[in-house]
């Protein structure tokens, strides 16, 4: 089902047994936040000024080493890339699209115990609205038995949200209003 994003511009199929992190804090009104009822999985979408400086090709590369400083994962063997892939434009009228996978270890809450998170980008690449639009899927793989995260393994791993949940967000993202970009 299609859940409207941010106050309607946008729409996607946000995965199940999703809660939006906005009911729980404060989030950038850049940002749509959602994270797995039962695990530590979520599920991010950005609008961010578009990198006109990056050329496409590398402009994945470019917004998941920017995350690796924000989760301060930018240490060497802190974070790689294993992949970055063209990604079909669905509904979105990009200039192109890119599919990146990679990993961070990540402290949750400036901990000092780091989870070795899988990371999961799409980049839509909207230069005619000054735009970037970033949807990330954390996937936590190991989380260390330090973290305040380690009582988030309880859940099923059935309820799990996939790879194939993802895709389908990605293949779903509409674009309803352009006034979104200012």
């Amino acid at each position: 089902m299609s859940r409207p994003l941010f106050g309607g511009a946008l729409s996607a199929t946000i995965p199940p047994n999703s809660k939006d992190i906005s009911e729980l804090r404060e989030i950038p009104d850049n940002q749509e936040a959602f994270a797995h009822t039962q695990t530590d999985q979520s599920i991010i979408i950005e609008l961010l000024e578009y990198q006109n400086h990056v050329e496409d090709t590398q402009a994945a590369r470019y917004h998941f080493e920017d995350l690796a400083g924000d989760n301060k994962s930018s240490a060497t063997g802190s974070w790689e890339v294993c992949g970055v892939e063209p990604l079909l434009q669905y509904q979105l009228e990009c200039s192109s699209a890119w599919l990146l996978s990679g990993a961070q270890l990540i402290s949750k809450f400036s901990e000092e115990a780091k989870n070795t998170v899988n990371i999961h980008l799409g980049l839509f690449r909207l230069p005619q609205y000054s735009t970037d639009i970033l949807v990330t899927f954390n996937d936590p793989v190991i989380i260390s038995h330090l973290s305040s995260s380690s009582c988030a393994l309880s859940g099923s791993a059935a309820t799990a949200w996939t790879l194939q949940d993802f895709h389908t967000l990605l293949q779903s993202l509409r674009l309803l209003d352009p006034g979104v970009f200012g």
